[in-house]
């Protein structure tokens, strides 16, 4: 009997915990529809608790973190999605947006926004090689991460600093213009885009004309 009634015991605990999840995870969906992306956090945490396995609760918290300028715990929580989703392309796409967004905080030190700005990297190349076929998504991650590049150029190129490195600054930048192009191969059209590579085509010949002045 007592073995019987800790069984029952078990199954209604475990079909309890179930039904709350649903309930949070379901009220969290919803908020996260509407754009609530406060309300989003409060359910699907809850959510979360009860079920760390969830992937598409927990990718809808990394997403609800990053619109409420959460950057840190966007990060987590998208580690979480991609330790059991490591093919979900989308996953790295907004966990380098995170760390992106991370690096302009101006409470990090130099060495934290320099892990962030590489990591952001990173990951941009890692959702593009999940799907190398997704020629849609692919554009965007491509843009992204020749903002990315750009930005950690700007970052190796600050005077003065310990991290100043003008070679893969010159680095940094040939790689965004690479990226552009990439953009631009398959839309010509993008105005937006061509502007942003003739600016970083600008720094770099700004950068070039500094080192040949400085060796006359």
């Amino acid at each position: 009997m007592k073995g019987t009634a800790i069984l029952s015991f078990l199954i209604v605990s475990t079909l309890n915990a179930a039904i709350a999840q649903n309930a949070y995870f379901k009220m969290g969906q919803q908020a996260f529809l509407d754009g609530d992306f406060k309300s989003a956090v409060s359910h699907l945490e809850k959510s979360c608790i009860i079920d760390s396995t969830n992937s598409s609760a927990l990718w809808m918290l990394g997403y609800s973190y990053y619109h409420s300028e959460n950057y840190r715990k966007s990060i987590q929580a998208y580690n979480r999605v991609i330790a059991i989703k490591p093919a979900d392309g989308s996953a790295y796409y907004y966990r380098a947006r995170a760390k992106s967004y991370l690096a302009k905080d101006s409470h990090l030190t130099d060495q934290d926004k320099e892990k962030n700005l590489l990591g952001a990297i990173l990951d941009y190349t890692k959702a593009i090689a999940v799907d190398p076929n997704n020629t849609q998504d692919n554009i965007k991650y491509y843009q992204n991460r020749a903002i990315a590049y750009r930005d950690y150029s700007d970052f190796k190129l600050q005077p003065g600093s310990r991290f100043y490195d003008k070679n893969l600054a010159i680095n940094s930048l040939k790689a965004s213009i690479q990226d552009f192009e990439k953009v631009l191969s398959d839309n010509p059209s993008r105005q937006d885009i061509s502007n942003l590579m003739e600016s970083a085509r600008g720094k770099l010949g700004s950068i070039n004309v500094a080192a040949k002045t400085a060796h006359h």
